[in-house]
């Protein structure tokens, strides 16, 4: 059995498991199981069900992390008040899971909360955003573009059909209006241009 059945064969589970939950859209803990399935990720992160959990999962990372709401009703999680980062002790985790279940429930009405993931907190960076989605006009495509929180407002990506190669991968890179900052700017360090370009 090569690896690449096994991530499709792992994928398509995970993938099952979300439709019978009646769910369109993967959990963040799934999609990063996914992407770990077909390496491109080597870490992903645990769903707390309640704050001991949180706090024993935290240990594991052995270092500062972060707690992210799960909620079929909530994907936007930054503006439900549903993110906390940088928590370094377990009494910092034990209030933040507290303050993500209630900052959810004042945000929405009767929320369906799964828990919270606990997740390493990353290293200082430049963040990017990649995604696909099949077009009803040129099928599958790939978009690419600078991350973070202000991903909707800016909209500054860049897009390409299926499959690609390493040149068109750098042509998405430079082609964004934002493509200095990967460069670096004010002090911030040019970022691994050709592991985007693998990644794409």
């Amino acid at each position: 059995m090569n690896w690449g059945f096994k991530a499709r064969r792992k994928g398509r589970k995970i993938i099952a498991k979300a439709y019978e939950d009646g769910r369109t859209v993967l959990f963040e803990h799934e999609a990063k199981q996914l992407l770990k399935e077909h390496k491109v990720i080597n870490h992903t992160e645990k769903l707390a069900k309640n704050a001991d959990e949180a706090v024993l999962f935290a240990k594991e990372k052995k270092g500062s992390v972060a707690l992210k709401i799960v909620s079929p009703d909530i994907l936007h999680k930054s503006d439900a008040g549903g993110v906390k980062l940088n928590l370094k002790t377990d009494e910092d985790v034990i209030k933040a899971y507290g303050e993500i279940i209630q900052n959810a429930k004042k945000y929405k009405f009767e929320p369906d909360i799964r828990g919270c993931i606990v997740s390493r907190m990353a290293k200082p960076g430049t963040e990017i955003i990649i995604g696909t989605k099949i077009d009803d006009q040129f099928g599958p495509v790939i978009m690419f573009g600078i991350g973070g929180i202000l991903v909707e407002v800016v909209k500054d990506v860049s897009f390409r059909v299926l499959p690609i190669q390493k040149y068109e991968a750098a042509e998405m890179i430079s082609e964004i209006q934002s493509a200095p900052i990967l460069d670096g700017v004010r002090g911030q360090p040019q970022v691994d241009k050709k592991a985007i370009i693998s990644l794409l």
